[in-house]
């Protein structure tokens, strides 16, 4: 189904976005932007589009207003307001509990969109199942990591080297599972032919394990593949 445009209410701003819940969705699928992106990202919309055929519902959001865009391609410092991207990131998630129709919860984040993602899902850890960061900067969340109970799915290229030293070291502070999945020769973007399928095809496979299952206990993690 084509993703239908929604007017999100969050502190201070209500924030366009496009939703899409297939009939019968095993559950629904958060995006966080990253840096200088919007909405219309073709690598989001690419890895939306594919989730919704697997049967999972869609949220793509802009967090910032289109003032605040104007001011962060001048600046580009909002862009790097991890607090203020993942308090309107969790009022989303809040607002989906009701257009969703209370369906299980994952954010998907790139870039610094991946911190907020994971404050989010430290935030409301009884409603975010999953979590999946595509060429992420999870260390920007900070303390909020070590509340991080979600499976964690944290993809990075393989040619995108400090990034993913970045990405290992905040991944061992996660309170629950994960993974970190390299895309071997892939770099930030994953613009390098057939990278960002094989973003898709690992995310579609995490949410399929983990979203629809009881949430785990303890913690588990994975070395990098």
């Amino acid at each position: 189904m084509d993703p239908a445009p929604v007017a999100v209410p969050v502190p201070g701003a209500v924030l366009p976005g496009d939703l899409a819940v297939p009939a019968a969705a095993r559950g629904v699928v958060l995006f966080a932007h990253g840096s200088g992106s919007s909405r219309q990202s073709p690598r989001n919309r690419q890895v939306a589009e594919a989730l919704r055929g697997a049967g999972f519902g869609t949220l793509l959001l802009d967090l910032l207003t289109a003032a605040e865009e104007e001011v962060d391609d001048r600046t580009r410092e909002l862009r790097f307001e991890v607090g203020l991207l993942a308090g309107r990131l969790t009022a989303a998630a809040d607002w989906l509990s009701g257009a969703a129709a209370g369906l299980p919860l994952a954010v998907f984040g790139a870039s610094t969109g991946a911190a907020a993602a994971l404050v989010t899902a430290a935030d409301r850890p009884e409603r975010v199942r999953a979590v999946v960061s595509r060429g992420g900067r999870p260390d920007l969340a900070a303390d909020a990591l070590d509340r991080v109970r979600a499976p964690t799915l944290l993809v990075v290229g393989g040619a995108d080297e400090q990034v993913l030293a970045l990405n290992r070291a905040a991944a061992a502070r996660l309170a629950g599972r994960w993974e970190v999945a390299v895309v071997p020769g892939a770099t930030h973007l994953f613009p390098e032919p057939g990278a960002l399928e094989q973003v898709v095809d690992l995310t579609t496979g995490w949410l399929s394990r983990w979203l629809p299952a009881e949430r785990p206990t303890g913690q588990a993690g994975s070395p990098s593949t």
